[in-house]
C-alpha cells in the first residue's frame, strides 16, 4: 500500500469509512510531506496546522459516532491563494494583500468545508493569477516538482505542485487562460475546466463573463469527479449559474462524482496541434503526434480538424484586459507601484481599448463558439496537447519566442487553453508519460457543449487503458531528491518579481 498521503482520495474515503485510518493520521501524513519536500518547490505557501488538527479531530469523533458529513469528510484539502478562506490568510500573491485575513470562505471553498473537507493550506499563485508562470513579491517562485529550477506554469502551479508531491490528495485551482489545466500538464497531474456556471462563482466583476471559473484538481479522473461533484452547485449571485427555481440541477453529485468508462470505440476522435493558431514548439507536436498514433485505434475514427478559431487571440486579449481593467483599474491609478508587471500590462492595454474593440471581441468570441457547435456535429471529442511548450526556467517570466518565433503577449503561449475558454467548453488536462525533455506531458480533452460528464469519463478511460505503460503512464517525481534539494528560496531571483 503506498503512503497515505500517495493515496488516491476516493480509496482514502473509503479507508475513512471503514475506520481503517483516520482523519488525523491522514493529515499528519500531508504535513509530513509538507515539510520533506515543500521547502524544494515551494507549492504551499500557508498553512493552518492547529485549525486542520482541530477539525480532524472532530472528523474522526464523528466517524467513531457512526456519522457521513458528506463526500470529502475527512480528507485534506489545499486551496490555491487567490480563494477565500475563513481565518486563514489569503494574499493572492499581492503585497497590497500580504496581511488579508478573509472573514468567511468564498463559495467553492464553503461547499467543500460543507462536505467535510479539511480546508489545512494554501498554495502558491502569480499576482492576481495574473500569467502562466507561479511567482510572486510576497511568497516567491514554485518550482517545477520534476525540476524545480523549471516553471510549474500557472496560476494554480502551488495547487499542481503540491499534488504531484503527495502533499493533499485534492486541492483546488481556477482557470482563465488555462491557470488550472496549464500546471496540470506540467506537474503530470489532472485539472479540469468545467462548463461555465457549473461551479457557481459569487466573486467574478464580470458576472456574465464565461472566461473565469474555479475547478478541481486530482492525481487522477476519478478524485477530480469527487471534487467537482462537490463544487457543482447552484448560487443565486452568479448569473452563469442560473436553473430553473427549485431545481438545483447542478448539486445531483450523483451525476459527476464516479464517471462511467467510456465506450471509445463508438467515439469519434478529433485532433488538432494547434487549433490553426497556438505558437506550439515542434518537440511538443512531435509528443502529441506520438501520443495520437497510440490512442487513435481506441476510437471509431480518428481525424485531424478543428474548429475554426480565427480571431481568438485578439479576442481574448481584449476580454481579458476588460476584466483586469474591472478588477485593477483603480489600484492601478492610486498606488500603480503595488502592482506587478503583468497586471500593469493588461490595465495598460484595457485602457487603449474602445467600445469598438470590445464589440468585436465580443463578436468574435460568440462566432467561434458557434463554430464549436458545428465542429462537434461531427465529432464527439477532441483533443490537443495542454500548453504550447516543455517547462523553461521559472526565472523567464514568460516565454518572449517559441522555436525563434516571438510571442504576442505574455499570455499568447496559452493559447492552447485558450482555445477553448472562449466557447466555454469543458477541457480537462489529463497526464500521458512525458515530453522529449523527460518532463510530464499533458493532454487537453475538450467535450461539447454541457460534455463535462463526457469529458471525465473519456479521460477516466485514457488513463485506464495506459495504467500498466511506463510509457504513457503518469509519471512521478523523485520524492527523495526533492527532500534533499536545496530550499528553492535560496535560488537568485526567487523573489524577484519583474
Amino acid at each position: 500500500m503506498p503512503e497515505l498521503c500517495d493515496t488516491d482520495a476516493v480509496e482514502l474515503r473509503r479507508l475513512l469509512a471503514a475506520r481503517a485510518i483516520s482523519p488525523v493520521e491522514l493529515l499528519d501524513a500531508c504535513l509530513s510531506r509538507i515539510t520533506t519536500t515543500n521547502a524544494a518547490v515551494n507549492a504551499v505557501v500557508t498553512l493552518d496546522e492547529a485549525g486542520a488538527r482541530a477539525a480532524a479531530n472532530e472528523a474522526e469523533a464523528a466517524i467513531l459516532r457512526g456519522e457521513d458529513r458528506g463526500a470529502l469528510h475527512g480528507l485534506p484539502v489545499l486551496i490555491k491563494d487567490t480563494q477565500d478562506t475563513a481565518g486563514m490568510r489569503s494574499t493572492y500573491g499581492s503585497p497590497v494583500l500580504r496581511d488579508h485575513v478573509p472573514v468567511a470562505d468564498q463559495g467553492s471553498v464553503a461547499r467543500l468545508r460543507a462536505a467535510g473537507a479539511i480546508i489545512f493550506g494554501k498554495t502558491n499563485t502569480p499576482e492576481w493569477a495574473a500569467g502562466g508562470n507561479t511567482r510572486n513579491p510576497v511568497f516567491g517562485a514554485t518550482g517545477n516538482p520534476f525540476e524545480p529550477s523549471r516553471s510549474a506554469a500557472g496560476s494554480s502551479g502551488g495547487s499542481a505542485v503540491a499534488l504531484a508531491c503527495g502533499m493533499a490528495p485534492l486541492a483546488s485551482g481556477s482557470d482563465t487562460g488555462g491557470s488550472l489545466r496549464n500546471p496540470a500538464g506540467y506537474a503530470g497531474i489532472v485539472g479540469m475546466r468545467p462548463s461555465y456556471g457549473l461551479i457557481a462563482s459569487e466573486k467574478r466583476a464580470f458576472g456574465w463573463s464565461n472566461l473565469s471559473t474555479d475547478g478541481p484538481m486530482a492525481r487522477n479522473v476519478a478524485d477530480t469527479a469527487l471534487m467537482l461533484s462537490v463544487m457543482a452547485s447552484d448560487d443565486a449571485r452568479d448569473p452563469l449559474a442560473y436553473t430553473l427555481p427549485s431545481e438545483p440541477v447542478r448539486a445531483r453529485a450523483e451525476r459527476w462524482a464516479a464517471p462511467r468508462p467510456a465506450k471509445l470505440g463508438k467515439l469519434r476522435l478529433a485532433f488538432t496541434e494547434d487549433f490553426g493558431f497556438a505558437p506550439t514548439e515542434q518537440a511538443i507536436r512531435r509528443v502529441f503526434r506520438d501520443r495520437v498514433a497510440r490512442l487513435a485505434p481506441l476510437f471509431a475514427e480518428c481525424r485531424e480538424a478543428t474548429p475554426d478559431c480565427t480571431g481568438a487571440d485578439d479576442a481574448f486579449a481584449v476580454l481579458r484586459a476588460g476584466l483586469f481593467l474591472a478588477m485593477h483599474g483603480k489600484n492601478y491609478k492610486e498606488r500603480p507601484e503595488m502592482l506587478g508587471p503583468n497586471v500593469r500590462a493588461n490595465v495598460e492595454e484595457g485602457l487603449t481599448y474602445s467600445l469598438e474593440d470590445h464589440v468585436r471581441a465580443a463578436t468574435t468570441q460568440t462566432r467561434i463558439y458557434r463554430a464549436y457547435q458545428s465542429f462537434f456535429e461531427n465529432c464527439d471529442v477532441l483533443i490537443s496537447p495542454t500548453i504550447t511548450l516543455s517547462p523553461r526556467p521559472w526565472s523567464e517570466l514568460y516565454p518572449a519566442e517559441i522555436d525563434g518565433v516571438p510571442t504576442k503577449s505574455y499570455f499568447h503561449w496559452l493559447a492552447l487553453a485558450y482555445a477553448v475558454t472562449l466557447p466555454g467548453h469543458p477541457a480537462i488536462s489529463i497526464p500521458l508519460g512525458r515530453d522529449e525533455a523527460g518532463l510530464p506531458f499533458g493532454l487537453q480533452i475538450v467535450g461539447p457543449r454541457g460534455g463535462d460528464a463526457i469529458v471525465l469519463s473519456v479521460a477516466a478511460s485514457l488513463e485506464a487503458a495506459f495504467a500498466g505503460d511506463p510509457q504513457m503512464c503518469r509519471p512521478v517525481p523523485d520524492l527523495a531528491k526533492l527532500a534533499t534539494a536545496p530550499p528553492l528560496s535560496s535560488t537568485p531571483g526567487f523573489l524577484t518579481w519583474e
